[in-house]
């Protein structure tokens, strides 16, 4: 069902992308099929990164929070939860996009194990009517026509580090991954001054102070910045490089993303979020009230008006 549903489908969208473009690079039609991808999940980006900016402002009411709690964890629990209930928030709502890049990721990594492995699945793999194409059928009848390179530079079917040493084309995506994506999770991290590193807190909970939870958590977050990129150097060093791509053009666009959401005017996203108000000028019974006292004063000056002449 994976392979049908969903391997497939996004493999036969690269394999499309692929045919049509001019000059047929297969590197080029990762690039393009990454940000189509990044593209059709910019609602959910959207929203998301929304929930981040309100969590950064919410920073200074959580430490009022944690203040008025006294070391109570129940209590600064069940405020702090009453508190995102108030303004909307998901804690956990940036699992969202990760939950669906993994099956994009899967994916692919499953159709360009299918083109290493045997590059005419290129063809075999694909759906008929993209079987008819003219370079699909070319491909047919020579699969050595087949460019696996991202623009003649770095061969995508090869792995960064492999039994035959290090691949230092294939090596340099990887490297560009990692700071793209270290840079991409630091831009998302709530800024906090007084924020104390982890290895601080857990000496001094070893030396008999009292750790603070909330702490404890929000330092765990920042290290996340560090571990996201590590584990992508280990997963993709020993891949093919086309997946190294992937996740590099992905981790730019998103950065880009990110850059324009966190950048637009706080009033906005929440107008985003909020339903529209109603305008209270366009409704009559306003409008009857708003002309009802000038209206007064039209009939009672002209009474005052009329007794005067009959005088």
């Amino acid at each position: 069902m994976f392979t049908t549903f969903i391997a497939q489908p996004i493999f036969n969208l690269l394999v499309f992308i692929y045919a049509i473009l001019p000059g047929h690079n297969f590197g080029v039609a990762i690039v393009i099929f990454t940000i189509i991808v990044r593209l059709a999940l910019w609602p959910l980006v959207k929203k998301q990164l929304h929930q981040t900016k309100l969590m950064r402002k919410m920073q200074p009411e959580l430490k009022r929070i944690k203040k008025e709690a006294k070391g109570d964890r129940r209590k600064e629990s069940e405020l702090t939860m009453e508190l995102y209930r108030e303004r909307g928030i998901n804690p956990f709502g940036s699992i969202g996009i990760l939950l669906l890049q993994l099956p994009i990721l899967i994916a692919l990594y499953s159709g360009l194990n299918r083109i290493v492995q045997d590059p005419n699945q290129l063809v075999t793999f694909a759906y008929p009517f993209l079987q008819n194409l003219s370079w699909m059928q070319h491909l047919a009848s020579n699969i050595h026509a087949f460019d696996s390179t991202f623009l003649g530079i770095v061969e995508l079917t090869k792995p960064a580090l492999s039994q035959a040493g290090v691949y230092w084309p294939a090596m340099t995506i990887v490297l560009a991954s990692v700071v793209v994506q270290y840079y991409q999770g630091k831009q998302l991290l709530p800024q906090d001054k007084d924020a104390r590193k982890l290895r601080v807190i857990l000496k001094e909970a070893g030396e008999g102070k009292q750790a603070d939870q909330s702490e404890i958590n929000a330092a765990i977050g920042r290290s996340t910045r560090y571990l996201l990129p590590a584990m992508i150097f280990l997963f993709t060093v020993h891949l093919a490089s086309a997946l190294s791509l992937y996740w590099l053009v992905g981790g730019i666009v998103a950065f880009i993303q990110q850059s324009i959401v966190l950048r637009e005017d706080e009033e906005e996203l929440e107008a985003l979020a909020a339903e529209p108000s109603k305008d209270t000028s366009k409704i009559p019974e306003a409008e009857i009230v708003s002309e009802s006292p000038k209206k007064k004063k039209t009939k009672t000056t002209s009474k005052k008006a009329k007794r005067k002449r009959r005088k």
